[in-house]
């Protein structure tokens, strides 16, 4: 199935829930407009990921879309923008994601050694910095998420792609970045961004992801 015809029904239902914003109350039109574009996302999300549960990912994406989802404001830009000038030329990759989240994907080459989860040297400033950027913006939350590439197998690659979250996780705790507000996760070799018969995919595999949220206020 491809996105198009996976988000088709989706589509369909942004058109009726549009036609009854008129009718509904400013807090009840958000929670409707966010739940369907979190579904939207989520379904795409799933599609992108290889997911087989494209139903549970919109499902998901509307619950949070209905709580209010994230939102962008001044000091997310302001973090945005800081660690883009701090990574600038290394490789790092700042982007904004569609449902308004701050994404840093760190590749291997500054984060880890292979088959290792030991910081490297060249990524300590990048979350050194970061970390700073957290303590400015005490509103937001942390997920970071571990990857490998398919060298090794699931018993190898599951727990590796977790210690390299743990450790950068423990780096940011360690810095005074709250343990409570981040959460991790390890995804071992089922999200490849690139190629992995190929010796220059593995390496954009061996990676982490950082996420950084601000939830929208409460309606």
């Amino acid at each position: 199935m491809n996105i198009r015809n996976a988000t088709l029904p989706l589509t369909l239902s942004a058109v009726l829930t549009l036609s009854a914003c008129a009718n509904m109350t400013e807090t009840q039109r958000n929670a409707g407009l966010g739940a369907l574009g979190g579904a939207v996302g989520g379904a795409i999300i799933g599609k992108a990921t290889g997911s087989n549960a494209m139903g549970r990912d919109a499902a998901i994406g509307a619950g949070l879309g209905a709580l209010g989802g994230y939102v962008w404001s001044q000091r997310m830009e302001a973090q945005r923008q800081a660690m883009a000038q701090a990574t600038e030329g290394t490789g790092v990759d700042v982007t904004r994601t569609a449902d308004n989240q701050l994404k840093l994907e760190i590749p291997s080459d500054i984060s880890f050694d292979v088959g290792k989860a030991n910081i490297k040297a060249e990524m300590r400033p990048i979350l050194s910095r970061f970390a700073q950027t957290l303590k400015d913006n005490p509103a937001t939350h942390v997920r970071i998420v571990g990857h490998t590439d398919s060298t090794g197998s699931d018993a190898i690659n599951n727990p590796l792609s977790t210690q390299r979250a743990t450790s950068a996780r423990d780096f940011l705790t360690d810095r005074g970045v709250a343990e409570t507000r981040i959460t991790i996760a390890g995804r071992g070799a089922r999200e490849p961004v690139a190629d992995n018969s190929t010796d220059a995919g593995r390496a954009r595999n061996r990676r982490i992801e950082i996420f950084v949220a601000e939830a929208a206020p409460a309606q």
